[in-house]
């Protein structure tokens, strides 16, 4: 017993040293595999060079694209790696495991249509060159997290080069999140969620997503020489302004959303190029007759019967002990994956899902030399489902290009609607070709814009014809902005960069246009003994001498909004049952009783919040940046400043989306104007922009709230694109890592 147990016991310590050696092996493995990572990003780093200048912008030149791609995301991560952390684990499907359970359906949305198996599949099989790409942003990621370790990621601790896959558009919202979350839960969850639980504005005057881009031909310009607005209307700090230069032909300006590594709306020294979030009809949806069999479902197609396909996806989500997760059997056809249930069918929705297309195409636009290569890499690659875009280039050619994913069906059906999906007819039949979609180039009006309205006013009487294509192309309308735009446009013919910027600011509300007269004649019409036009008087009066143009010190811009504001609520039910917009209803069909209502109201609502109803909408519409929280805590207490323009609902071309927040009376902007830039296009590229806040998102960083002041005010400041002008401006230099 005695030699057994001795022979037991020195086994047992054999064992125990041959895992020591094994884990101490591993150790040293693992730190010589970091020592060799780490010398190689320092290698990298060493091609690259950080400039910023006297806003904290950075200027990244590298000697290949890779390099200016590391130290462009490195230089982002220093200025803010909580939003690119927080946009790829929205973009992964992972923001459960930072926020909880309340984002599990998100996350499962997400996770429908992103596979990371897939995604490391098509990056393997895609061009070296964006291998290349994708393995330097996921490096300069890594090295800067290895050299600031004060960084503490919630989740993301690691970087790898597929996961640039899971976010290659830019946009404020991409086609997946047309996908209802309150759908998704009742079907996959039999979970109702309340009403307002995902919306970004529940009002019923909800802000508009999306931008303003304007190009102006050389020949309506003063010096003959092409201009480009670029004006994205996002939530705020939703993207950092930087340059990306390399020795490979690289050299673009602009706004990048945080966490991807091209410029997405910008310039380079040949063009430029802004997009504009659009109504294309892209995305279709499918009545599913759901045949049970046995323990599977099938589906109808023909007179076939067919069966749905299963997965299923494990959402790992946080909780007080740690991790916990959620599996479900998700339901794919041959249209896509199962998002809801309608009338006893399930309904399948089919969207762009073209990654590595859409990366390719994202990135290479930024170097191309003319319209020609601009062109080309949208025709290649066909992977744009989401936005309009407006150019504008050296040789002084402007163009509109609209989404070049287009889905080509059935004319007979009504695609804004879910179609029989068990109807072989109604299946997508490939995509449209660029000649075959309402592309614009060189409208003899010597202009071009979009402002997220219908593409058939573009140049004004140059414009397409909506008849010459199928209905499905464009499910847009003509909006307050677009006939703004046109009345700043048409006719000019001396247009300069700061004419330009003068038209993005233009102050008047073509909103009013409409419902305005309507109030006047309501309150013209009433009684000598109805109390409303005795209270009423003093404020139709302000309204009848108003010019119908906002600024900060203008009383009647506080007087109408808070009007349009309470009658809006009060006639939307039946507004929205005609589908008339809220401003030709009011003109046509509402009360003149309702109006007058309303107006009182809206006095009563000015004075008990501000004292009098002779408010200046400067002291009411402000810009705040306290902190850099995404959902920031809004508060009259803290210092703000007065901003002029208003929301775009009103016409206004800048946009100031701006709401009560936690019991504010005054109303704080979080969305509108975001970036926005004026570009000249001669021999040299010349530029003048602002950036809501400041560069930086550290509220000690003396770039976190630099630009307020002009931002609010509209007040541009010159690009330092060349290495000559960022002379006497450049505030430090440095490598990645340095």
């Amino acid at each position: 017993m005695k030699n057994q147990l001795s022979v037991t016991l020195r086994t047992i310590r054999n064992g125990i040293a041959a895992i020591c050696l094994i884990s101490a092996f591993a150790v040293i493995t693992t730190a010589t595999d970091r020592n060799a990572e780490l010398a190689r990003w320092e290698r990298q780093a060493a091609n690259v060079s950080i400039v910023r200048d006297d806003w904290g912008i950075a200027h990244v030149t590298g000697k290949t694209d890779a390099d200016a791609v590391f130290g462009a995301i490195y230089a982002q991560a220093e200025d803010d790696f909580n939003r690119i952390e927080v946009n790829y684990l929205n973009s992964l499907g992972r923001l459960a495991e930072a926020e909880g359970e309340k984002a599990i359906w998100s996350d499962l949305r997400q996770k429908l249509f992103i596979n990371p198996d897939i995604l490391k599949r098509d990056l393997a099989s895609s061009p070296a060159w964006l291998q290349k790409l994708t393995a330097a942003w996921a490096d300069g990621l890594n090295f800067y997290l290895a050299k600031h370790p004060q960084t503490k990621p919630r989740v993301l601790t690691r970087f790898e080069p597929w996961m640039a896959l899971s976010f290659t558009e830019g946009s404020i919202g991409g086609d997946i999140e047309s996908v209802s979350l309150r759908d998704l839960a009742a079907f996959y969850g039999n979970t109702k969620l309340a009403a307002g639980s995902f919306a970004i504005n529940d009002d019923v005057f909800k802000e508009p997503l999306g931008s303003n881009g304007i190009a102006i031909a050389p020949s309506n310009t003063r010096d003959k020489k092409a201009l480009l607005l670029i004006n994205p209307h996002t939530s705020f700090f939703f993207r950092s302004e930087l340059q990306m230069t390399s020795g490979e032909g690289l050299n673009a300006y602009g706004a990048s959303t945080w966490g991807q590594f091209f410029i997405y709306q910008g310039f380079n020294e040949h063009c430029g190029w802004m997009h504009t979030s659009s109504a294309a009809d892209v995305i279709d949806e499918y009545l599913e007759t759901v045949i049970k069999s046995g323990n599977h479902y099938d589906y109808k197609y023909g007179s076939e019967e067919r069966p749905f396909a299963t997965a299923d996806i494990t959402v790992p989500f946080k909780t007080e002990k740690g991790l916990a997760q959620r599996t479900f059997t998700t339901y794919y056809s041959q249209h896509g994956p199962v998002v809801r249930e309608e009338n006893g069918k399930w309904v399948t929705v089919s969207l762009m899902n073209k990654p590595v297309a859409a990366l390719i195409q994202s990135y290479m636009r930024t170097k191309a030399k003319n319209y020609s290569e601009f062109k080309t890499v949208m025709e290649q690659q066909q992977a744009n489902s989401s936005n309009a875009t407006i150019y504008a280039d050296r040789d002084g050619r402007i163009a509109y290009f609209h989404v070049n994913y287009m889905p080509r069906r059935n004319p007979k059906f009504d695609w804004t609607k879910p179609v029989d999906g068990s109807d072989p007819a109604t299946d997508q039949k490939g995509l449209h070709t660029m000649a075959e979609s309402p592309d614009l180039l060189d409208p003899k009006s010597g202009w071009l814009y979009n402002s997220n309205n219908w593409p058939w006013s573009a140049a004004g009487a140059s414009s397409l014809k909506q008849s010459d294509y199928p209905a499905y192309v464009d499910s847009g309308v003509e909006s307050a902005r677009g006939l703004h735009a046109i009345k700043v446009l048409q006719g000019k013919r001396d247009f300069t960069l700061d004419s330009l910027r003068d038209a993005a600011y233009d102050s008047y509300l073509t909103w009013f246009d409409k419902a305005l007269p309507s109030l006047i004649k309501a309150w013209d019409a009433a009684a000598a003994s109805d109390p409303l036009k005795a209270k009423t008087a003093d404020q139709i009066a302000a309204l009848k001498a108003w010019d119908r143009r906002w600024a900060v010190d203008s009383v009647p811009t506080s007087l109408a909004i808070f009007w349009a504001e309470d009658l809006v609520r009060l006639i939307a039910p039946d507004a929205q049952k005609t589908k008339m917009s809220f401003e030709d209803y009011i003109a046509e069909r509402a009360a003149p009783e309702s109006m007058l209502k309303s107006l009182a109201a809206a006095s009563d609502k000015l004075t008990a919040d501000f004292g009098k109803w002779q408010t200046p909408w400067g002291d009411i519409n402000r810009f705040q940046r306290i902190t850099d929280d995404i959902v920031h805590p809004f508060s009259d207490a803290a210092p703000s400043i007065p901003v002029g323009f208003t929301s775009a609902n009103y016409g206004s071309l800048a946009s100031f989306g701006a709401r009560r927040y936690m019991g504010s009376k005054k109303l704080y902007g979080s969305y509108g104007n975001s970036f926005v830039a004026v570009v000249e296009f001669g021999q040299k590229v010349r530029a003048k922009a602002v950036t809501a806040g400041g560069e930086s998102g550290d509220p000690k960083s003396k770039h976190f709230n630099d630009q307020a002041e002009n931002y609010a005010a509209g007040n541009l400041r010159e690009v330092y694109f060349y290495p000559a002008q960022l002379k006497g401006h450049t505030e430090s230099k440095y490598r990645p890592g340095n």
